[in-house]
């Protein structure tokens, strides 16, 4: 089945726009129809990183105070709070899809942020688990960002981060894993899982899809803030 041309031509304009207050515009525009597109788009990134999240979490999550950055509508925080996540905070850069995520009524909180232009609005060690899905990619959060995410989390916390590997993505996603894995050797933080997923989303053209699937493949990350407990490690 093609993607709708209409799809393709919202999903360009956003990807497309370098200037940061421009691409907000087309966010706030696009809220409406996002979940629509991206249902035509298969995009599966906030049910994977979601299962990924809840099967890494040691203890039952409802008590767990979670951050969603870049949360969008809401497609992450739903998918968690099926996992047993009910204490969920977001941030988001465009009003418009924060208006569109309040109205789902699962965050207690949620906060206009651009993350990479300025700091979270959250104090240090502050959640028990941090997620960037979609976001971490070429045009949006830069990767130079992620320290803010460990800053806000709390020590034996998890953190949950998607990217594409499309090939217009593949030399962020490559500065992306140098910063994962620099962080790491300092002994910021531990891996706990890397998942290379093949059918991540549907190819926005032929050049991006991966073997002439018409597919393009995705990777989620899981990471736990050191110093890590024996019992957490457990």
């Amino acid at each position: 089945m093609r993607v709708p041309a209409a799809v393709l031509e919202r999903v360009a304009a956003v990807h497309g726009s370098s200037a940061l207050p421009e691409r907000l515009r087309l966010y706030d525009g696009w809220a409406a129809r996002y979940e629509q597109d991206v249902a035509a788009l298969e995009y599966r990134a906030p049910h994977l990183a979601a299962a990924s999240l809840a099967f890494a979490f040691p203890a039952p999550p409802a008590g767990a105070r979670l951050l969603d950055v870049a949360c969008g509508t809401g497609l992450v925080a739903r998918e968690l709070h099926r996992r047993g996540f009910h204490c969920l905070h977001g941030v988001d850069g465009s009003a418009g899809m924060l208006e569109r995520a309040r109205s789902t009524g699962l965050y207690r909180q949620l906060r206009c942020c651009v993350l990479g232009q300025e700091p979270l609005p959250a104090p240090a060690e502050h959640y028990d688990a941090v997620t960037l899905v979609g976001a971490l990619g070429e045009g949006q959060v830069p990767s130079t960002a992620v320290p803010e995410l460990l800053r806000v989390t709390k020590p034996g916390g998890f953190l949950c981060l998607t990217t594409r590997s499309n090939p217009s993505n593949l030399r962020y996603k490559a500065e992306l894993e140098a910063m994962l894995q620099s962080l790491e050797q300092q002994g910021a933080w531990q891996k706990v899982l890397v998942q290379e997923v093949e059918r991540w989303e549907r190819a926005t053209s032929e050049e991006e899809s991966t073997q002439g699937t018409g597919y393009i493949s995705g990777v989620v990350y899981i990471y736990q803030k050191c110093p890590v407990t024996p019992l957490q490690e457990s």
